[in-house]
């Protein structure tokens, strides 16, 4: 789902980032990271995914993957309606090279990524914005739960 992320009375769109305005520098830079992680997260969540033992795993998987899809062409919407330009995704950290590994670190993200975007959702006055990074809190720690699941069907 899109969020439009125009305040009609504080005027979001098209602000330079960080132009006088240290709160919204900070949320720019909040609003980068959760990009990368979300960019990182897709390219991560695909390979483990091929690693998968089953098809039921694969696809467990793959929902994920889906919902940090959305996760990621949300904020990016964000960040181009307030720059004005669209962001350049980076991976921040590099995947594990193992099924098991992958589940590891699926939990330890998606568990950091909850109280990261919970930081940034009781940060930010607009109403859309502020519900996009709560929801996505909701949805990473739905994942945190089902990489858990997948990780003890393995040991």
């Amino acid at each position: 789902m899109y969020y439009d992320p125009y305040d009609y009375e504080i005027g979001y769109r098209n602000v330079q980032p960080g132009a006088g305005n240290p709160q919204q520098a900070v949320f720019l830079a909040n609003l980068i990271r959760a990009i990368n992680g979300e960019y990182s997260a897709i390219a991560c969540y695909e390979q483990i995914a091929r690693r998968a033992p089953s098809p039921q795993f694969r696809d467990i998987i793959m929902e994920i993957r889906d919902d940090e899809i959305r996760h990621f062409q949300t904020f990016s919407g964000f960040y181009t309606n307030i720059t004005g330009t669209r962001p350049q995704p980076k991976i921040n950290e590099p995947c594990p090279p193992t099924y098991t590994g992958g589940l590891e670190f699926g939990v330890k993200d998606e568990q950091n990524t909850v109280d990261f975007y919970r930081k940034i959702a009781n940060s930010v006055q607009d109403p859309v914005m502020k519900m996009a990074f709560e929801d996505a809190a909701k949805d990473e720690q739905h994942h945190a739960v089902w990489f858990l699941y997948l990780l003890m069907k393995v040991r």
